[in-house]
């Protein structure tokens, strides 16, 4: 079984990543993600079926209307809302998914949208944020990846 380091290094290797969650009427985790991998190089898509656009960019109602598609996915919802974008995934050629977790705005994690992407053969990232690692990391989100790892809030 792979470690959330590898899981980690993995998601982190898609050119083409998608982020659900994002909000132009409030500051939130995936409007952060969103901005983070854009300055770091990728290809990122919003998706926000409310909003048209997103820091000057088309905003996507589902992965499924992203122009070329996409391989990856992180999203930063309510679990509920978790399991609609996860059974989009297989259709748009999503094959990887990172469920966003912090210690300060809950978790995006939903044991359904898990069991999901397990059976259509989706690799998961179930909790933690993708700027605790590599080249999107900075000293803030690798302290809260140490404290989240000794808490026991994250795996290894």
């Amino acid at each position: 079984m792979a470690t959330m380091t590898e899981k980690a290094e993995v998601f982190l290797a898609q050119p083409r990543i998608a982020v659900a969650g994002v909000s132009r009427t409030r500051q939130n985790a995936a409007n952060l993600i969103y901005r983070r991998l854009r300055t770091r190089g990728y290809q990122v898509f919003p998706v926000n079926p409310h909003a048209a656009t997103f820091d000057g960019d088309i905003c996507y109602p589902t992965l499924t209307a992203i122009p070329g598609g996409v391989s990856a996915v992180v999203i930063v919802t309510r679990p509920s809302l978790t399991e609609e974008i996860v059974r989009q995934c297989p259709e748009a050629g999503v094959r990887h998914v990172w469920m966003h977790g912090s210690l300060a705005h809950g978790h995006s994690v939903s044991a359904e949208a898990l069991a999901f992407c397990e059976e259509h053969g989706i690799n998961v990232v179930p909790g933690g944020c993708p700027l605790m690692f590599g080249k999107t990391a900075d000293f803030g989100h690798r302290c809260m990846r140490w404290f989240m790892r000794i808490s026991g809030r994250m795996a290894a």
